[in-house]
Formats: C-alpha cells, structure tokens, sequence
C-alpha cells in the first residue's frame, strides 16, 4: 500500500516498444499469483538524492533508491527515475559503511563514492519518513560509501532514451555547494514538497559523526567555484597519487 505522504514522481521517458498486449497481461497477472515471494518485496528502504558521471560534471539526475538492509555493513538498491509503477530501472548501487570500505584496497575504493555531503547537505531525503526516523536513517548512511552503475540514461531527454542504450556509467557524489544544478534540486523539491535546507539545519548534530571520506576532492576541479561545507573532508588531501578509473591524478 502506498504510503499517501509520499507525493509521486513521475518518469518523464516513455519506454520504447509497442503497448502491452492482453496475452501477456494474463501471463504478467499470473506470474503474480503464482510466482511473488521473490527478493523484491525486501526492497522497502527509500531515499532520493543525485547523481553525478564521474568524470562528467554535466551528466546529472535525480536518481530513487529502493534499498534492501542485508546487515549492519551492507545495503543493496535498485534505482529508478521516478517512484510510481511506470517509473524506468536506471541502474543499482550497493552501500558498505566505512569500517567494511577499509577494507577494500585502493584500486577497488577508486569505484565507491563518498555520503557525507548528501547526508549533511540535506539534499538526500527518505520521503514518507518522520524526521527523527529519517535523521537515524542518515546517521547510519553517515561515513558510507556507494557503488553505482547507471545503465539507462532516460534523464538525457534524447530520442533514444526510451531504451538502455549504450555503456553504462560509474556514478558519483556531489560533495561541495554548488555542485548540484540548482534546477535539479528545486524542480524535485517542488515536485515532492521536499526542504533541503530544513533538512540541512536538522542534521548539523550529525557533522562531530562525520569522519574524512576518500573520494570526496574526486571531482574537485571539475566544478569550480563550488563551496566546502563542514563535516565532508577528503581523506586523501595532500596524499600521492593512487589512481583509479576515469581518474588520472586522485585517489577516489
């Protein structure tokens, strides 16, 4: 049952390929009765946020995660374009805290990017949550870290986004102000009735929590003028190179 606070959110691509017929309806309604059960239904966590291609700072979407908790270290997320039954599957990202990012060896955390600026920043939001519940829901995803695959890139607008076409794209965090298009984030927080910036305020106790993340100067020059905020610091400022992909000069 939907959840009545959640205001929904609608794709804005329309899959490629002709309606669906009758035939497969009943087979679709079938496979219902006699096949539910499976993995999906554990996919109840919810969070909206952005993303980013590492490596392309132009190359930005809203992004909604359904997450299943698989321990203490451990979240796994199917990612879609909007939260309604006809929204499209983007892609998925896998969550570990930083006790089990440590370790990892540094070629492998070059793939996982840091949380602390979407938490702190407010920008990451649990619609339909109470704010206490959202704000211990933050303080777990403080200090993690996120490994994400887009395989469909619907919020491109082309003709051909109605099918996943292409490479898929390693994704990556905002982790400054100013980052993030403005009009990304209005345009969702109009649309859902979401408040950044009273997130923002509601979080600050969590910034003492708040350790230096790798990752976080990844993408540092490719948006100039973008502004530190406290509690998000790059672990490896200062450090030699280590490399990683998409990346010629940092550890990310």
């Amino acid at each position: 049952m939907r959840n009545p606070t959640i205001s929904e959110r609608r794709t804005g691509t329309t899959a490629a390929g002709a309606p669906t017929s009758v035939p497969l309806r009943v087979l679709d309604e079938g496979a219902r009765l006699l096949q539910s059960g499976g993995p999906l239904p554990g996919f109840d966590v919810y969070v909206v946020g952005f993303h980013c291609a590492k490596g392309e700072p132009d190359f930005q979407m809203e992004a909604h995660h359904f997450c299943r908790v698989v321990n203490d270290d451990l979240l796994q997320c199917v990612l879609f374009d909007g939260n309604t039954r006809d929204a499209n599957l983007i892609g998925v990202e896998y969550i570990v805290s930083g006790r089990l990012h440590a370790t990892l060896d540094p070629a492998e955390q070059a793939y996982w990017h840091p949380h602390n600026f979407e938490v702190l920043s407010g920008q990451l939001a649990a619609p339909g949550l109470p704010e206490r519940v959202e704000r211990e829901l933050m303080a777990r995803l403080l200090n993690s870290y996120g490994k994400t695959w887009h395989t469909w890139h619907t919020s491109t607008g082309a003709p051909d986004a109605g099918l996943p076409l292409g490479d898929p794209k390693l994704m990556w965090s905002f982790n400054r102000e100013g980052e993030c298009d403005e009009a990304l984030i209005r345009d969702r927080n109009e649309a859902m009735g979401l408040d950044t910036a009273g997130r923002r305020e509601s979080r600050r106790t969590l910034e003492p929590d708040a350790e230096p993340q790798h990752g976080v100067d990844a993408m540092r020059d490719d948006f100039p003028g973008s502004v530190p905020v406290p509690g998000v610091r790059d672990a490896d400022a200062g450090s030699p190179d280590t490399g990683g992909p998409d990346s010629d000069d940092e550890r990310a």
